[in-house]
């Protein structure tokens, strides 16, 4: 049977009760009626796991105890039953093992970020994608925004033309109180070395900035400086940082990422300075672009208009206003991954430069700034350069 006279068959591994970002995915994944959740380990706890598949519906007999034994029943069942992907959304130390165990499985895989535990794993897993010929995506989920693929065809086209200066931050008080004192899991793993990796705040919110800005701009950082910090006791891993940036283009940027930020929610805002204009769009507010001209009125773009980009058009789902958000923009990515995943399954595999979403090169990428930034600071703040 084709792929595309069904849907696609999701499994997960992660994503239980008590967890934020499963349950995301599975909304995100489902949205444009195009998947269907039929199998998952959603937790290292088996009652957890059978609570979860419960209330989710799910077949007893496809919720497992553990991801080995997931993977390797579900490539024992028929084509026609068995999983088309899997979907990651565990701590970052567990990435790596059980990205490898779906993959060398057959299957593929939807991981979030950051894309592994160390840059060992980033590039072990980058070599066994390309092995198996498998699709690989990573939730960048921002770059699925309307206006963040407009703004990426306004410079890739030319029409911005060259960056001199981007300054991009993202500020949240997450972790202004030791949630991981008070039995929250999702701060708990975050900031806990073994679990989460030698980056903090820097993979959880900085790769998602240094993704972000790269995607839009296409200029690449080739050196950074880096300051980390971090403020409560007990903790060992980074709660706020400062980056200074150097481009390809010649141009230069600030990163400033934080969760200790009094008051802030998930301030993320990218600012973008070229020669021929620049645009500001921030996250708490995503169906908005602004854009400069020198001398000119400020313009501010809308979603879901004529004037837009056909990248911008092909992300949108609803008319002029009526707002879209986070859960739409997590949607989009996966509407490219089950886009790549069909033509794989019917013989006619996507090259991964065409997928419209993040890839295992954006996981490498992410992991090469957290490894340099750390460098930096543990250099007292020197210049380190980052892999073209």
């Amino acid at each position: 049977m084709q792929s595309w006279t069904r849907k696609l068959r999701m499994g997960m591994v992660g994503g239980g009760q008590g967890a934020f970002i499963g349950a995301v995915h599975r909304i995100a994944a489902t949205l444009d009626q195009q998947v269907e959740l039929v199998a998952g380990c959603f937790s290292r706890d088996p009652d957890n796991t059978r609570i979860t598949g419960a209330q989710l519906y799910l077949d007893p007999a496809r919720c497992y105890a553990t991801y080995e034994t997931m993977a390797a029943a579900e490539a024992r069942l028929p084509e026609d039953r068995r999983i088309d992907f899997v979907t990651i959304v565990t701590p970052n130390v567990s990435h790596f093992s059980i990205a490898k165990t779906f993959l060398e499985a057959g299957f593929h895989v939807v991981c979030d970020k950051p894309m592994t535990y160390s840059l060992d794993e980033a590039e072990r897993l980058m070599g066994l994608v390309e092995k198996t010929g498998r699709v690989f995506a990573l939730t960048h989920n921002y770059t699925g925004h309307p206006l963040i693929r407009h703004a990426r065809h306004l410079f890739r086209s030319g029409e911005m033309g060259v960056v001199r200066k981007v300054l991009v931050e993202y500020v949240q008080d997450f972790l202004m109180v030791p949630h991981e004192k008070l039995g929250q899991k999702q701060a708990a793993w975050r900031v806990d070395p073994a679990q989460s990796g030698i980056g903090g705040t820097l993979g959880d919110v900085g790769t998602h900035c240094v993704n972000l800005l790269e995607y839009v701009t296409g200029d690449p950082i080739t050196a950074l400086c880096a300051d980390k910090s971090t403020f409560l006791p007990d903790r060992t891993l980074d709660e706020d940082v400062n980056a200074l940036l150097r481009f390809k283009g010649g141009g230069k940027g600030v990163l400033s990422i934080s969760q200790v930020a009094t008051g802030e929610e998930n301030g993320l805002t990218l600012r973008v300075y070229a020669d021929k204009g620049a645009i500001k769009w921030a996250q708490e507010n995503p169906n908005y672009l602004e854009l400069y001209r020198y001398g000119e009125p400020r313009r501010v773009l809308t979603r879901a208009q004529g004037y837009l980009s056909q990248p911008a058009a092909a992300a949108t789902r609803i008319p002029p206003g009526h707002p879209e958000g986070y859960l739409e923009a997590f949607a989009t990515i996966y509407v490219g991954v089950i886009e790549a995943i069909r033509r794989s399954l019917d013989g006619h595999p996507m090259r991964p430069e065409d997928y419209e979403f993040p890839t295992v090169y954006d996981g490498l990428r992410g992991m090469q700034f957290i490894s340099k930034a750390v460098e930096s600071c543990h250099q007292a703040s020197t210049w380190v350069a980052m892999p073209s």
